[in-house]
């Protein structure tokens, strides 16, 4: 009886310790398995881990941004909105580049250059309320660009945004490796040699086409034809556009004397029907023109101007209130939301206004020696300095291609 005991506990000592030889081998398999399905995630590749050395791999799953045509502007429940956010300021920093790294700069927008000796305006960064912005990263951005063209088309302010956008490229590139064209207003160009791509600017500050009578001088807005230069938008496969500031012009800064619309000029219209007229026009020529499973298409939203009283010898960030008309900017916002193909809206607006200190004022020229600095000089408190804003500005069309696989739109 006693042998019979102890032979059995034997035999379930040695299956037990069997079974715990099993379970062990089970679970050292199961978490060899887990780390190969790990490496083997097309969401975590090499490229992605070298694009942000000092950032971890979360950007992979990164909240989305919030765009058009979305039922509103607030914060989604599995997005965050990149535009909204508050200014930082760090002592310590230190702007992307450098002015005298760009040559092409305009003097409009070459502050330091042209005598500001203050450079705070340059120590302000953007952080979004509830997710991180990655850091604009030049190499990064030229590789998703690979054989690609950039389009930027709009008013001066989006030629502000496209010398900001040249410069961070060109400042990362040796000079004989990049191409610039800057000799004309209407038209400018970068390109990078080694990467294929090209970033240009065409201004077309209606989006519409003004035409100008040669016998009489006069100037006619044809709300119903798009801008002459559209045939050369065309294929691009990023395009950023805006609108705005010429439409408000009042007096001696009104650029059209009639409207044209469905063959007949017209004297007298609202602004606001004129706007939407021509919106309308330029959602058309998406809607006809350009292929979304190949193109995304941005619109930047109004850069706003502030007063000389608010710009003029203003070092730091002030909250002020827009003065641009609402009515326009809701239209603009309206149109595209009703748009069939989806538009990113880069909603930089509300970030802009506090950033008063960042304008050119009295040094969108050259100061000469000896000038004495004065009020009496109508400063610039439209256009932005460089480096400066407009690279914040950049830095959000980065973060909406690295946060959106290409081609797409999130609602």
């Amino acid at each position: 009886m006693d042998t019979t005991i102890i032979e059995r506990w034997n035999l379930c000592t040695f299956v037990s310790f069997t079974g715990c030889i099993i379970l062990i081998l089970c679970l050292n398999k199961n978490h060899s398995s887990t780390k190969l399905l790990a490496l083997q995630d097309p969401a975590i590749s090499i490229t992605s881990l070298n694009q942000f050395p000092t950032q971890t791999l979360e950007f992979s799953a990164a909240p989305k941004l919030i765009i058009y045509p979305p039922e509103s502007v607030n914060i989604s429940e599995d997005g965050c909105n990149i535009f909204d956010g508050r200014w930082v300021y760090n002592p310590k920093a230190r702007p992307a580049y450098e002015g005298h790294q760009c040559p092409f700069l305009s003097d409009q927008v070459s502050c330091r250059r042209n005598g500001r000796s203050d450079s705070d305006y340059e120590k302000w960064s953007w952080r979004a309320n509830g997710c991180e912005i990655p850091s604009f990263n030049a190499t990064d951005m030229m590789e998703r660009l690979r054989g690609k063209r950039v389009v930027i088309v709009g008013d001066s302010l989006n030629g502000n945004q496209w010398e900001s956008l040249a410069c961070l490229l060109y400042s990362s590139l040796h000079p004989s490796r990049a191409y610039i064209e800057t000799q004309r207003g209407v038209y400018k160009v970068f390109r990078a040699k080694d990467y294929n791509f090209s970033v240009e600017y065409h201004w077309s500050p209606f989006l519409v086409q003004l035409d100008v009578d040669k016998k009489n001088g006069t100037r006619v807005l044809r709300l119903d034809k798009l801008s002459g230069s559209a045939r050369r938008w065309q294929g691009a496969d990023i395009m950023v556009f805006n609108t705005g500031h010429w439409w408000a012009h009042k007096g001696k800064l009104k650029a059209w004397d009639l409207f044209q619309y469905k063959g007949k000029l017209v004297g007298e219209m609202k602004i606001e029907s004129a706007l939407a007229i021509g919106m309308k026009k330029w959602a058309s020529w998406v809607r006809r023109k350009v292929d979304m499973n190949k193109t995304r298409v941005f619109f930047r939203s109004i850069s706003p101007s502030h007063t000389r009283k608010e710009c003029y010898n203003e070092s730091k960030p002030f909250a002020v209130v827009s003065s641009f008309p609402r009515s326009l900017t809701q239209i603009i916002e309206g149109t595209i939301k009703e748009m069939e193909n989806p538009v990113t809206y880069l909603n930089i607006t509300g970030l802009s206004w506090n950033r008063r200190d960042a304008h050119p004022s009295i040094y969108a020229r050259k100061q000469g020696q000896g000038q004495q600095l004065s009020k009496e000089f109508h400063p610039d408190c439209s256009h932005w300095c460089l480096p400066g804003l407009p690279d914040t500005w950049n830095s959000l069309l980065y973060a909406s291609l690295v946060f959106d696989t290409p081609g797409q739109v999130t609602d």
